[in-house]
């Protein structure tokens, strides 16, 4: 009688073996790449004394600052309670604040203190070291930004 795993791997055609490699998953590149990018924003964001998703919401902030939770939520593709916490630890630091907006109580805003903004110049050089550290010329990153973003619209669409 033959045991229960020799019964149940079934053979595959060479093909088939071949898109179950990791290295052929397009999930598995885009994690590890996620991963080495994250490495690469470290040291960076260490200098700032920001985590990366501290740094995602002051770029929000510098772009347009007084923002809704539920927006930074939306543009993040993060849940607003989950924000929460991270938000609080900013303002704990003194890069924001948090207020109610007078028109609708509901809506909780977040704006920039001096401190917040005062570190935006030296987020241009963190930016400008990930372009290198990357070793691909602008209009590559841009091409290849834009195809993550048109996968992650196909993908939510499907979600």
């Amino acid at each position: 009688m033959a045991n229960s795993s020799e019964q149940t791997k079934a053979p595959l055609d060479a093909q088939s073996q071949k898109a179950l490699h990791l290295d052929q998953q397009l999930c598995f590149a885009l994690y590890s790449t996620s991963l080495a990018m994250t490495k690469v924003y470290k040291p960076l964001l260490d200098k700032l004394g920001l985590t990366y998703p501290q740094y995602l919401i002051m770029l929000i902030l510098w772009q347009n600052d007084g923002v809704a939770l539920k927006d930074i939520g939306e543009q993040l593709h993060i849940d607003s309670g989950a924000l929460t916490p991270v938000i609080k630890r900013m303002e704990a630091m003194g890069l924001l604040v948090r207020t109610r907006n007078p028109h609708n109580e509901r809506t909780l805003e977040i704006r920039l203190t001096e401190a917040g903004w005062a570190m935006r110049p030296q987020a241009v050089q963190v930016h400008q070291s990930i372009g290198l550290s990357c070793g691909m010329a602008e209009p590559d990153i841009h091409a290849l930004r834009l195809e993550l973003m048109q996968l992650r619209a196909q993908l939510t669409r499907q979600s």
